[in-house]
């Protein structure tokens, strides 16, 4: 993060932040000035997280659960930053997909960034302030994957919620994008691809020749958060190391 980024005074939703990316956006924005609220389902890694970053705020809510995360986000806020980071990837194969791993993944990954920006995003136009949401896709949403049927569409559909959402929510001066990384050197990440034959596959087709490392994600979440971005939306940054033009 570079230090002339400044959130001084705002205050910031990120959720699935108990552990990766959205672990490391919520202690940089917090570093970065902004009163973060940290959203997770797991207590522990909230713990953690405070003991990490006392400044932090949590809550603990499975976002499947509209009627608690109603609530409770609704009662947290009003915020003017949302980071939709939170998902989950069910990684069977088309002929294996089942029907709780599908529900599990919409109501997750599409369902609730959904939900919880509606939340947020009607906050903002009760205050009348500009807001900025980042929607944490995938390079997923771009290209088929093996045995990332509900991935990749889930990923996919998210994409587009963050167009319409864009559409909709700018004359309210809310921006709306998404960044689509390549894997991502998380804890979950380096033990997902620590095989090197299974690595190699994919590295091989990204023209970088690595996998992004947490810091690249969470950079371009700040820059699309800041008023450096202030004519972005709509769009999507891709973080995949050319992943796509390969």
């Amino acid at each position: 993060m570079e230090r002339h980024l400044s959130f001084r005074g705002r205050r910031a939703l990120v959720t699935g932040a108990g552990k990766g990316i959205g672990r490391a956006v919520a202690v940089a924005l917090s570093r970065a000035g902004a009163r973060v609220t940290a959203l997770s389902r797991t207590a522990a890694d909230l713990e953690s997280l405070s003991q990490e970053c006392p400044g932090i705020e949590t809550l603990c809510l499975d976002l499947a659960d509209w009627d608690a995360v109603e609530a409770a986000v609704g009662a947290a806020g009003p915020f003017e930053l949302l980071v939709n980071n939170a998902a989950v990837a069910e990684l069977q194969s088309f002929l294996d997909v089942t029907r709780s791993a599908l529900q599990r993944s919409l109501d997750v990954n599409f369902g609730a960034v959904l939900h919880v920006s509606q939340i947020v995003a009607r906050q903002m136009i009760a205050q009348g302030v500009p807001g900025a949401i980042v929607n944490v896709s995938s390079q997923a949403s771009k290209r088929a994957l093996r045995d990332h049927a509900v991935y990749c569409s889930t990923k996919s559909a998210l994409d587009m919620l963050s167009k319409v959402m864009a559409m909709e929510l700018g004359p309210h001066k809310i921006r709306v994008n998404t960044v689509n990384p390549t894997v991502v050197m998380t804890d979950m990440g380096r033990v997902n691809w620590s095989d090197p034959q299974k690595s190699a596959a994919m590295i091989n087709r990204i023209p970088l020749g690595k996998f992004a490392e947490v810091d690249d994600v969470v950079n371009s979440i700040l820059f699309l958060l800041s008023d450096k971005s202030a004519m972005t939306t709509g769009s999507s940054l891709m973080i995949d190391g050319g992943f796509l033009v390969s």
